[in-house]
């Protein structure tokens, strides 16, 4: 299992080092088709460095697929509801490749406060 210590870092810095050990680039028998079965683990997530300003203009948005079913989020918002653990996989989750594979490889992610 390979840890990575959030303290102090930026949220898009922690999340492409995660992305890249889940996807096993760090191996010397990396190959992108095949599934990597590396556990990667993130630490204090609650005390990641990101600035205000991020915290309210960046936006996720879900589309439900009914007219009227794009709903929008702000950072702060959803730190607010569900804690900066879902932030940073949500953000591990975009930087991973959009395949079979990537559903696989962020269960082997574990994230704590």
């Amino acid at each position: 299992m390979k840890t990575i210590d959030a303290t102090n870092k930026k949220l898009g810095r922690v999340a492409s080092d995660a992305a890249s050990m889940l996807m096993g680039k760090d191996t010397v028998t990396f190959s992108r088709h095949a599934f990597a079965d590396i556990k990667v683990e993130i630490t204090n997530a609650g005390k990641i460095n990101v600035d205000d300003t991020k915290k309210r203009t960046k936006m996720y948005k879900t589309y439900s697929g009914y007219p009227g079913g794009q709903k929008e989020l702000s950072l702060e918002r959803v730190t607010e509801k569900k804690g900066m653990k879902e932030a940073v996989r949500i953000a591990v989750r975009g930087m991973l490749p959009p395949n079979k594979l990537r559903a696989k490889m962020l269960k082997n992610l574990t994230i704590t406060d």
